[in-house]
């Protein structure tokens, strides 16, 4: 069945892939309409989730939030599929980074670094910025239940040169790179909810106490990993631009759970600033305390 439901997919994601920007966004339009007015997917958890970060906003006012959101989800997803056929030349021209030699100077100096990315704008196109960077990419993912889905992923993901690995596979990885001496940068998306069991610190995320992801620290503190952020804004539609941010070169110089602590209020003033382009469907808010 999974295979089926695959071989049916494919044919139309990529024909989505190579419409026409404009008659792609209309496409989008569509989508959003069935999405948010029709199914009405995960409204529920969104306006909880809206409510609990954003108290200081009106009904209409996270309302307005709540629309636009669901048109960016739908253009960001889509956006993923549109990555199968389209050039460097047009990704380059829709993806800017804007201070990559802060991360290439990590690269001269011969220190491999973890990048913290959120789930923020657009953190699919974020893999295709790797062949810039002076590193082995490796991107940590969470793999997908349908293995021919999950194999088009990584397929899409790993377009640009980025390694994609499994969650489980992080810490064997990142141990056989540093005993054969290979530079890497290995990407990690930290801000949503931890599972139960991987619970080690809880902070105030968006005026909110939950427990927070830990593993990109700890994960740089016994690698001896540089922690960079980047953050990524929504120029316009389909365009994007990429700002890197060092948040700590010697990260066992700082004390537990600092430079998660530091990589979070990044995020939040990333959300307060233009909340639509944080992606609300998830349950980030769950385990908060009460």
């Amino acid at each position: 069945m999974q295979f089926l439901v695959y071989i049916l997919a494919y044919p139309l994601l990529w024909l989505i892939s190579i419409l026409p920007f404009p008659i792609f966004y209309l496409f989008s339009d569509f989508v959003y309409f069935l999405i948010y007015r029709v199914i009405g997917y995960r409204k529920k958890v969104v306006r909880e989730n809206l409510a609990l970060a954003l108290p200081h906003l009106n009904d209409a006012e996270r309302k307005d939030v709540e629309k636009k959101f669901y048109r960016h989800m739908c253009d960001m997803f889509l956006e993923m599929v549109k990555t199968m056929s389209m050039s460097p030349e047009e990704m380059e021209r829709r993806f800017h980074v804007t201070n990559i030699d802060l991360v290439l100077d990590y690269a001269k100096k011969g220190k491999s670094v973890i990048l913290v990315a959120s789930h923020y704008a657009s953190y699919e196109w974020l893999l295709t910025i790797n062949p810039k960077l002076g590193f082995q990419g490796v991107a940590v993912y969470k793999k997908l239940a349908n293995p021919y889905f999950d194999k088009l992923v990584r397929k899409i993901r790993s377009k640009y040169n980025t390694e994609m690995i499994e969650t489980r596979k992080a810490i064997p990885t990142m141990a056989q790179n540093q005993r054969n001496g290979v530079l890497a940068m290995y990407g990690l998306a930290s801000d949503q909810s931890p599972k139960l069991d991987r619970i080690f610190h809880s902070m105030k995320f968006m005026g909110v106490e939950v427990p927070v992801h830990t593993g990109a620290e700890m994960l740089a503190k016994k690698y001896d990993l540089a922690v960079i952020m980047v953050k990524v804004k929504k120029v316009k539609r389909g365009f994007y631009e990429a700002t890197f941010l060092s948040l700590a070169d010697n990260p066992k110089d700082f004390p537990d759970f600092e430079i998660t602590e530091m990589y979070l209020k990044e995020v939040e003033k990333q959300i307060l600033e233009v909340p639509e382009f944080y992606l609300w469907t998830h349950k980030r808010w769950k385990h908060r305390v009460k």
